[in-house]
């Protein structure tokens, strides 16, 4: 029973991943009925169902549901007016008359059962090894759905209370200030202390790898929705991630901590950049909080090359494509979007398919990740940078290409372009110094947050050379 108040399903809402298996189970075995139950201390709770409508929870009664339960094995009853437990069960003796039944336990990785996944019928019948099998491995699947839920779970109650505590403290603090200033200032110091939660004070220091990064909101009223991160995942390898989420305000800022964090946890799980965009969407469907946002971002693993340089790993979920800068034969640079065929809208849908591809990133090569503030900007005459205009502004970076020049060359763009409409944008450079370059130690990248009461905050583009 504690094991089942731990994942905390009881009474919750329909779940469309619960149903699919539910629906999945009565079409493999070609029955009338199946579904997910919950093992409550006198009830069976049910969490999805097929073919058995108005139907939330029966009594614990014995003989099938909470007799199953009791078995690490799948339980088979051909004929339940043979067995002398199942016989007197409602579902059998009451009108649905159920005579066949087959129910695989719900076990959780440490060892307790929570409940079951049944498939009932009305006629006699018998099942094979590979359908009991398949019947487990459908328990696996509700198991693997609430090790998700609880992981997601576990991230935003944590975050809950960071921001809590953050929140009262702020809270104390402007009850200090002079009483004329007071509710401007609270919401101006709200928007800014939020926003630096959702992104990292500062960039790590990567080994042989420089990195810059600029964030800006469209108002300091409002808290954004872009979000980024460089971290450690063991072994010499290093991820990071951009992206946007839906909206803006506290709800789009709820999302984008869930976001980060579900990444951030998922990447140590398992540092596939697909497996963890995958973690994400599955974070965001099964949180019933987020309701209808979802996100776009670039997940990518940097794994260090022989040359000096790394082999990076980018996966899209519908996001615009990085874009990478080599030095191109007679001079120049030679700009390549980093595309990856496919990609969908994380969040959007539970079947969501997300692409990869692989690329080097040799010394003297940058990438640059940004949000569609970025392409989006409008000229003075009017029109969105996009992707031409981008394209075009990269190709006159000069070789070798820098992370912090180039981030501090597009915050420069951006001065220059009007600031109507202007949407948030988030920048991400890296770039791999070149053997006979002077390392610059640490220097300093434009980057403005939404403050207006402060000077404008300062990224920092860090490079780090190999011995």
């Amino acid at each position: 029973m504690a094991a089942v108040r731990r994942y905390d399903i009881l009474d919750t809402p329909p779940d469309a991943a619960y149903d699919r298996v539910a629906a999945l189970a009565a079409r493999l075995f070609g029955a009338p009925v199946a579904t997910v139950t919950i093992v409550d201390e006198d009830r069976i709770w049910f969490k999805a169902t097929h073919g058995l409508e108005g139907v939330s929870e029966i009594g614990r009664d014995p003989g099938l549901c909470a007799s199953a339960v009791l078995t690490d094995d799948t339980t088979v009853i051909p004929d339940t007016m043979l067995d002398p437990v199942a016989c007197s069960n409602p579902l059998v003796a009451g009108p649905m008359g159920v005579r066949f039944y087959a129910a695989a336990p719900i076990i959780t990785a440490d060892g307790y059962r929570l409940g079951t996944v049944n498939v009932l019928d009305t006629r006699p019948r018998e099942i094979n090894e590979a359908d009991s099998a398949t019947l487990a491995d459908l328990a696996a699947v509700v198991r693997d759905q609430l090790e998700l839920r609880l992981s997601a779970l576990h991230v935003v109650r944590a975050e809950q209370e960071r921001r809590r505590v953050e929140q009262d403290k702020r809270r104390a603090e402007e009850e200090a200030r002079q009483r004329a200033e007071r509710d401007k200032a609270a919401i101006a110091a709200f928007a800014s202390t939020l926003q630096r939660t959702l992104v990292p004070p500062a960039l790590p220091a990567v080994p042989g790898l420089e990195l810059a990064c600029h964030y800006q909101t469209a108002s300091p009223q409002e808290v954004g929705g872009d979000f980024y991160d460089v971290f450690p995942v063991g072994g010499g390898r290093w991820a990071f991630f951009l992206g946007d989420v839906c909206g803006k305000g506290a709800e789009a800022a709820s999302v984008t901590s869930l976001t980060r964090y579900t990444l951030r946890a998922a990447a140590l799980v398992d540092a596939d950049p697909t497996a963890a965009l995958q973690a994400l969407n599955t974070a965001l469907l099964l949180d019933a909080a987020v309701g209808t946002r979802f996100c776009t971002a670039v997940f990518g693993l940097l794994d260090p090359a022989q040359d000096g340089g790394f082999t990076v790993t980018l996966a899209t979920g519908g996001h615009p494509p990085a874009y990478h800068l080599t030095p191109a034969e007679g001079g120049g640079v030679r700009v390549e979007a980093a595309r990856a065929k496919g990609g969908m809208l994380v969040g959007a849908f539970a079947e969501a398919a997300f692409a990869s591809r692989t690329l080097h990133l040799a010394p003297g090569e940058g990438l640059l990740l940004y949000t569609d503030g970025l392409t989006e900007a409008r000229t003075a005459d009017g029109d969105m940078l996009a992707d031409t205009g981008l394209t075009d502004f990269l190709a006159q970076r000069p070789v070798a290409v820098s992370a912090g020049a180039l981030i501090e060359d597009t915050v420069a763009l951006l001065g220059t372009l009007p600031d109507t409409e202007r949407d948030d944008v988030a920048l991400l450079a890296l770039s791999v110094p070149t053997p006979d370059a002077v390392p610059a130690g640490i220097t300093t990248t434009a980057h403005s947050a939404a403050a207006p009461t402060a000077p404008a905050d300062v990224s920092v583009g860090q490079e780090n050379r190999r011995p």
